[in-house]
């Protein structure tokens, strides 16, 4: 009830105080380029049920049709005004709106596309106890993520074979220790990481 109630009240707030800041990234990501302003896309969520995320959108428009996986922060696909809001994670906002909704919470295991859930074991299901989040344990680890793939001979491989199963180690590690003020920390050591990064 206080991490709900906690959700509830900051993705309020957050949405009220950054509705300016917000109006004016939609404007600048319309002008940038051709498409819609929010990047909306199929999650798995709490209790394995399917929800719509929302994110700005930071790449061209039918970019998924080139697959799902981002390559690095400079991928041909993300657009200039795009790379600014990774490189902040200023592209996650719009899901303050997922919160205030009860798709997801400030913390929790990141939601993932139902296409790579189905490579989820039984045990690995039990993430669904719980709503996903914006920031976690696994999303903490795995900050340079697209950093790795780019790297990789076999981005999709790496991540269905080490990455997922690393990050699912960390979900669940998560579950069995989450309490209001884990979740604190872990949003303050996010919140540090991106200033810092």
């Amino acid at each position: 009830m206080i991490k709900r109630t906690f959700d509830v009240l900051f993705s309020l707030i957050g949405l009220i105080f950054l509705f300016p800041f917000l109006l004016i990234l939609a404007i600048i990501i319309k002008i940038d380029s051709k498409g819609p302003v929010l990047f909306i896309q199929g999650r798995v969520g709490k209790n394995n049920r399917d929800f719509n995320i929302y994110k700005f959108r930071t790449m061209r428009e039918k970019s998924q049709k080139s697959g799902l996986l981002t390559l690095g922060n400079h991928d041909a696909r993300i657009t200039k005004v795009g790379y600014l809001l990774r490189r902040f994670k200023i592209d996650e906002f719009p899901q303050l709106i997922n919160i205030l909704k009860g798709d997801m919470s400030f913390v929790g295991p990141r939601p993932e596309l139902r296409y790579y859930v189905n490579f989820y074991t039984e045990d690995d299901m039990k993430i669904f106890k719980v709503r996903p989040g914006i920031t976690g344990l696994a999303s903490l680890k795995y900050r340079n993520e697209v950093e790795l793939l780019e790297a990789a001979e076999n981005p999709e491989e790496l991540f269905i074979k080490t990455i997922i199963p690393d990050k699912l180690k960390y979900n669940k590690a998560y579950i069995k220790n989450r309490n209001f003020f884990f979740d604190l920390k872990l949003i303050a050591l996010t919140v540090i990481k991106v200033i810092t990064k």
